[in-house]
């Protein structure tokens, strides 16, 4: 008989994650009931969110409860249903949990065809990542064509798209990474102007040289010191989009806020915070406009894919050492 292997949060972490924050069993494949169907993961998808939801206190969703399987996207196949609406075979993405099978009663789940595109690019440019980069930037960061957009995390799943869109809505696209070979990605295949490495640059410096005329659109997903450098080098009336903080996510001191944020004052600027989850009912809209753009290949989308539930937890830390390119997946 199936087993259903499962990763559950068994204690909240302090710092960087560890396997022993989480307890690993093996139960029985559910069986659905009415108005159900039963998925067999096919990909997870692994995100810097994830270390916000083990964390206890208010946030923009619940925090993911002790004892219970750990929250993460995943694309699979419906393998069993008594759902009039979701068919056996189907493909589907949704929040399905760090395990190999789950139950859904369809609330939140999308059918995908992976005749379109490979599953993985569903939970990548075509999934959470990308409708965060989409609506971040043109909806929050509003940017106009000629204008210069910074984006951190530059080669990761978020970051990769931002600054490709950026491009196409005829802006120039400066990115931030860590180490040689992300910045040679993010410049030579998804063709951003520049690229700045802030391992070995100064990034107060490097904006100087490569935003001379200053940043008129920040998309942040790091925080922290890269923020704060930003901040030094608006534009009049910029417009900073608060995405994620990477770079605080694992810090057992208080999180450090931005020492330069007079500038938002000097500079007539704004700053304002982003979650994805409220542009659900357009999610749609943006899918066919970014397919669109990977048809046409005016968009790229590289996966970083890892393979084995078993490997979740160090594949998870992969994202906070910084050692991934592109979005990272792991396939069951």
């Amino acid at each position: 008989m199936n087993k259903n292997r499962q990763f559950k949060l068994a204690r909240r972490p302090q710092g960087m994650v560890q396997r022993a924050d989480f307890e690993f069993v093996e139960t029985p494949v559910p069986e659905p009931g009415e108005g159900q169907f039963l998925v067999k993961n096919e990909y997870l998808s692994l995100d810097p969110a994830m270390r916000g939801w083990m964390n206890e206190g208010k946030s923009y969703v619940p925090p993911v409860g002790l004892g219970e399987v750990m929250r993460a996207g995943a694309v699979g196949r419906i393998v069993a249903s008594k759902h009039p609406q979701f068919a056996v075979g189907q493909h589907v993405v949704g929040l399905f949990g760090v395990q190999d099978y789950a139950i859904s009663n369809g609330k939140g789940v999308t059918p995908v065809d992976p005749e379109l595109a490979p599953l993985p690019v569903y939970l990548g440019t075509l999934g959470m990542p990308g409708m965060t980069a989409y609506f971040g930037l043109l909806e929050v960061g509003q940017p106009k064509p000629g204008e210069t957009v910074v984006v951190s995390g530059a080669a990761g799943a978020v970051g990769q798209v931002v600054g490709q869109i950026a491009k196409i809505k005829g802006c120039r696209a400066v990115g931030i990474a860590g180490g040689a070979d992300k910045c040679r990605y993010v410049v030579d295949a998804l063709g951003f102007d520049a690229c700045i490495d802030y391992k070995a640059e100064d990034v107060k410096k490097a904006l100087k040289t490569h935003c001379p005329q200053g940043v008129d659109v920040y998309f942040d997903n790091v925080g922290g010191d890269i923020l704060d450098a930003v901040l030094t080098q608006l534009a009049m009336h910029a417009r900073i989009v608060i995405c994620g903080a990477i770079s605080q996510y694992n810090n057992t001191a208080p999180v450090k806020g931005p020492s330069n944020y007079l500038s938002l004052l000097v500079h007539r600027a704004s700053m304002k915070g982003m979650v994805v989850f409220d542009w659900a009912d357009r999610y749609g809209e943006a899918a066919r406009e970014m397919a669109g753009w990977l048809a046409s290949g005016r968009l790229k989308t590289r996966e970083d894919i890892a393979e084995g539930l078993e490997t979740f937890p160090e594949t998870l830390l992969k994202l906070f050492k910084g050692e991934n390119i592109g979005k990272l997946v792991l396939k069951l």
